[in-house]
C-alpha cells in the first residue's frame, strides 16, 4: 500500500473508532437517563421529565434577577433568620448551588470570614453579575464557579455545607448533581435545601415551584443523604438539612 493510501486508511479507522466511542457514550448516558428518569407530557411550568414522580420545574433564567433582589423578599421569606440558622462556623466552605444573583452568597460571606463561599451558577449572565459584585464589595473569600447541569465543578471532599435556596426543584439532573455533591462534600458535609412548601396550598406558589418533606426525603436518601434538621421556623420555606452518610 503506498504511503498516502496508508494515511487515509488510518484516517478512516480512527475516524470510525472515535464515531462509534462517542455513539457508545451517547447511548449509555441516554440509557442511564431513561433508568433513572420519567417521562411524561410536560406540564405548563414543568420540562416533562420526572424524578420519584416528580415534574422538574423550568429554570427561572437571569431575567428573574429583579425578583431575586426584590425589597420584600426579607419580609417574605425571613432570609436574615435563615442565614442565621445555617450550620456554619468562621472557618465553613459554602457552596451555593444555583447562586443566581448572590443574595445569600454576599449575605454568607462575611460569617465565614476564614472559610470561604464557591458561588455556583450554569448562566453566563450570572457568572458575570457575581464576580463583578464579588469584586465591587472586595470579598477574597467569594469564588465564583461556573457550573453544569449535572455538576457544580467543585474539587473534592472541600465543602462543608452546600445550600440550594429554591433551588433544588429545577434541577435538570437532580440524581447526577447529588451525587456530583456528595463528591464534593467533606465526609461530614451537609445540604440545606430551602423550598416553598408544597402542603401549604396557601402559599402563592406555582405547583412545580414547591417541594414537600416527604418528596425531598425520597429524593436525597436515594442519593446518599439523611434528613438530620427540620425546620419550620420560616413564612413560607421548609428548611431542610441532610447529612452526608458513608457509603455503602
Amino acid at each position: 500500500m503506498k504511503l498516502p493510501q496508508l494515511f487515509l486508511a488510518l484516517a478512516i479507522l480512527f475516524f470510525s473508532c472515535t464515531t462509534s466511542s462517542s455513539q457508545q457514550k451517547q447511548t449509555a448516558e441516554a440509557q442511564a437517563d431513561t433508568n433513572v428518569y420519567g417521562r411524561q407530557t410536560a406540564s405548563y411550568d414543568g420540562i416533562g421529565k420526572t424524578y420519584f414522580g416528580r415534574e422538574i420545574a423550568h429554570v427561572m433564567g437571569f431575567g428573574g434577577a429583579s425578583w431575586l433582589e426584590r425589597d420584600e423578599r426579607q419580609e417574605e421569606e425571613n432570609t436574615t433568620l435563615a442565614i442565621s440558622k445555617l450550620p456554619i462556623s468562621a472557618t465553613s466552605v459554602v457552596a451555593d448551588i444555583g447562586a443566581g444573583t448572590g443574595y445569600y452568597t454576599f449575605r454568607i460571606a462575611p460569617k465565614v470570614p476564614q472559610g470561604k463561599v464557591y458561588a455556583v451558577d450554569v448562566q453566563d449572565e450570572s457568572i458575570k453579575y457575581l464576580r463583578n459584585k464579588a469584586e465591587n464589595l472586595g470579598l477574597k473569600n467569594v469564588e465564583v464557579v461556573k457550573g453544569t447541569p449535572q455538576s457544580p465543578n467543585l474539587p473534592d471532599n472541600s465543602v462543608d455545607l452546600a445550600i440550594m435556596v429554591d433551588v433544588y426543584h429545577e434541577l435538570e439532573y437532580p440524581y447526577e448533581m447529588l451525587q456530583a455533591l456528595r463528591k464534593a462534600l467533606k465526609a461530614d458535609g451537609k445540604i440545606l435545601l430551602l423550598e416553598y412548601r408544597a402542603e401549604d396550598p396557601a402559599i402563592p406558589i406555582k405547583k412545580l415551584h414547591k417541594l414537600s418533606v416527604d418528596q425531598a426525603n425520597k429524593e436525597l436518601e436515594a442519593n446518599g443523604f439523611k434528613l438530620v434538621q427540620r425546620g419550620d421556623f420560616l413564612p413560607i420555606q421548609h428548611f431542610l438539612v441532610y447529612q452526608k452518610q458513608p457509603s455503602r
